[in-house]
């Protein structure tokens, strides 16, 4: 096994922008708003761009090398993660996920837990993360009579801001902004309200599953210093951890058997190397450690998240 890249999957969405040209040099035309970048779901599954297995399918993969991909610990039946870029050029739809439980009775889904980090945000940007001064009772009629903003909790973001949007946080991603996203391998979204866009809206559903008393916190950890680089566990809950590396040299890094590993870039540019491969990673690029892949190193001046299945 060798680190693994996937060929990128590019979404057209009304809200998109074309700021990932930054860091890129492969989009297509049009209002890019999502890119799919470790992904195996019927909406988009990736396809490998690098070394032995190129051309290859993610699920036939998955197939091919099971276990020495994914770790023991994790089931080969459904890959339990999805990493994605989101680029806002005006204000996403507020909404909110479902959990597991109501996810698998009424979408035949998992439900949606994801962590956001802000890779870059333009002067003033903000994000909505949960609701304020309200219970359903009041939430539903502020969206029967168009005022649901007056009740949404929105906060002013930079670039290095991380959030844990639980499953049930009403939430949005407003314009100017460029959101690397870690989240359940699920594609289940409610919107509540949508800024007068002719798109379907869920609230019944939605009100069925916002839980009012959640609140959202910027995630910073416990910076620990290694001398070549720095780590802080951002967060850890039942479906995955995440930790942040911040190297100016180099990270010695093992692979764990249990698990893969998921590495994505937010910031400068350095190299993975294992195994005889060495993958150019920058900013916006994530690589597939597979579990199997034993000694790896981090090497560079860059700011890496480090996250995988729990």
């Amino acid at each position: 096994m060798y680190p693994i890249r996937f060929e990128n999957l590019y979404y057209e969405k009304i809200w998109g922008g074309r700021d990932f040209e930054n860091f890129r040099n492969n989009m297509p035309e049009g209002l890019i708003g999502e890119s799919w970048d470790i992904a195996c779901h019927p909406n988009g599954t990736g396809v490998v761009s690098n070394g032995k297995y190129k051309g290859m399918g993610f699920e036939e993969l998955i197939k091919k090398e099971g276990v020495n991909l994914l770790g023991n610990k994790v089931n080969a039946e459904k890959f339990p993660l999805l990493i994605k870029l989101i680029n806002s050029k005006e204000n996403l739809s507020v909404q909110v996920h479902p959990g597991d439980e109501y996810a698998a009775k009424h979408e035949n889904e998992f439900g949606k837990t994801e962590a956001w980090y802000v890779i870059d945000a333009k002067p003033g940007a903000t994000l909505i993360v949960g609701t304020k001064d309200c219970d359903k009772e009041i939430f539903a009629k502020a969206i029967e009579e168009g005022r649901s903003e007056d009740f949404l909790n929105k906060i002013e973001v930079k670039k290095g801001d991380c959030f844990l949007i639980d499953s049930g946080l009403v939430h949005a991603i407003c314009e100017g902004v460029i959101i690397a996203e870690i989240q359940q391998n699920s594609d289940v979204t409610y919107r509540v309200y949508d800024y007068g866009r002719p798109r379907e809206i869920h609230v019944e559903k939605a009100l069925d599953v916002i839980k009012f008393d959640l609140k959202c916190k910027n995630l910073k950890g416990e910076e620990r210093d290694f001398g070549g680089f720095k780590s802080a566990l951002l967060c850890k809950n039942e479906y995955f951890g995440i930790e942040k590396y911040t190297i100016k040299t180099v990270a010695q890094q093992m692979s764990d058997e249990e698990r893969f590993h998921m590495l994505t870039c937010v910031e400068g540019c350095g190299q993975v190397i294992a195994a005889g491969y060495i993958e150019e990673i920058k900013t916006g690029d994530s690589i597939l450690i597979p579990a199997t892949l034993g000694h790896y190193e981090i090497k560079g001046n860059l700011v890496v998240l480090k996250s995988y299945s729990v």
